[in-house]
């Protein structure tokens, strides 16, 4: 097949998500480049206007890079506290840049701000999934971000690329391109003579001894090519397609040009909570398990059982997700508990029978269901 043939993925596409990072929008002084928002405005609002248009939800970096100018920042924050401050003013800045770039088409905005708190709850990425679907059924572009005015350490996806690869799971999208300051992945240092561009991506061994470097040249944002194929792998792995190109290439690349690299889809659509439960979660502590109950979980696709728990770490409520370790301390799964932490030491090692016997029918149930698990690849 040709890279041409290829990319008939993105031209089915019904629903697409555009990821942008900061570097594409701004100075490395800090402060919004107009021109640039402008263009990308430009090939997101051509895409709208095809007679088989689908639908676009943006995901956009830049907040915090927007707000370093008018604070008097020179450089990205490194402390978190002036990161928000950053964020809550550029926030603004940019939403207001979009809303007046959209504008020239008609389109209106709708700012979406999310945490990885939001995410990992099944609640909350209902809510979510509810309100960006609205918005586009009623006409609206979403643009999202990560909330980083009240995110902490603890609860931040870390970068906007895995934040994209969620939100385009969450959404049921059938497309995500990722837009950056370099033109596609290449088998090594772009910057360097005879290095090649990777048309497409099959599969993770079309990346063995491929060098993926760290932060984008600007310097303003959190992301890199690291992160860019991590998104990718995550989406192509729930059956999303990934094309990762230049900012300024935007419009060819949802043209359906062969631009860029294209990362075929892996793998199909999961759960959305299993995703989110993987990617997105936050463990609040850990159980160990014997080797049977490691069999069991891992291999059987069972429920984890009090039996097969030998020591629990941490301090968390029953619904919070908790990493499974093997008995060599490695983790082997990721799931949502039904107990807290207080109340799991005199459960181990004991039938779920027995403890329905002594404490209650309320015991007689699964520390943590296999609906609620995800085992994690190593």
């Amino acid at each position: 097949m040709t890279g041409q043939t290829l990319r008939q993925d993105v031209l089915a596409a019904r629903r697409i998500v555009v990821k942008v990072g900061s570097s594409s929008l701004t100075t490395a002084a800090g402060g919004l480049d107009a021109d640039r928002v402008d263009a990308l405005v430009d090939a997101l609002a051509k895409v709208r206007s095809r007679p088989d248009a689908p639908d676009v939800v943006l995901v956009s970096s830049g907040a915090i890079a927007a707000g370093l100018a008018p604070l008097g920042l020179a450089k990205r924050p490194s402390d978190l506290a002036r990161q928000q401050a950053a964020a809550s003013v550029g926030q603004g800045l940019l939403v207001a840049r979009y809303t007046a770039s959209f504008a020239r088409y008609g389109i209106r905005v709708g700012q979406v701000l999310l945490t990885a708190e939001d995410a990992s709850r099944r609640s909350h990425y209902r809510n979510a999934y509810r309100t960006l679907d609205q918005l586009l059924a009623m006409g609206a572009m979403p643009v999202v971000n990560e909330n980083d005015t009240v995110a902490t350490a603890e609860i931040r996806f870390g970068d906007n690329d895995r934040l994209a690869a969620l939100v385009a799971h969450l959404v049921r999208a059938d497309l995500l391109v990722l837009l950056s300051d370099v033109d596609a992945l290449y088998d090594g240092n772009p910057a360097r003579p005879g290095t090649t561009r990777i048309d497409t991506v099959r599969g993770p061994h079309d990346l063995d001894g491929v060098e993926v470097g760290s932060v984008g040249k600007a310097g303003v944002g959190t992301g890199g090519m690291v992160t860019k194929v991590e998104a990718a792998r995550i989406a192509t792995g729930a059956g999303i397609p990934v094309v990762l190109t230049a900012a300024s290439h935007a419009a060819e690349a949802l043209a359906g040009r062969p631009v860029g690299t294209l990362f075929l889809r892996t793998g199909s659509r999961s759960a959305d909570r299993l995703l989110w439960l993987e990617h997105a979660s936050t463990p609040r502590g850990a159980l160990h398990l014997d080797a049977g109950a490691v069999d069991a979980v891992v291999l059987g696709g069972k429920s984890l059982l009090p039996a097969g728990v030998t020591k629990v770490d941490g301090d968390f409520t029953a619904g919070d997700p908790v990493d499974l370790l093997g008995e060599n301390g490695h983790i082997v799964a990721r799931g949502l508990v039904n107990f807290d932490a207080r109340e799991l030491p005199r459960l181990l090692g004991r039938s779920t029978r027995e403890l329905a016997q002594e404490l209650g029918a309320a015991y007689e149930r699964e520390v943590v269901h296999r609906d609620d698990l995800v085992v994690l690849r190593g």
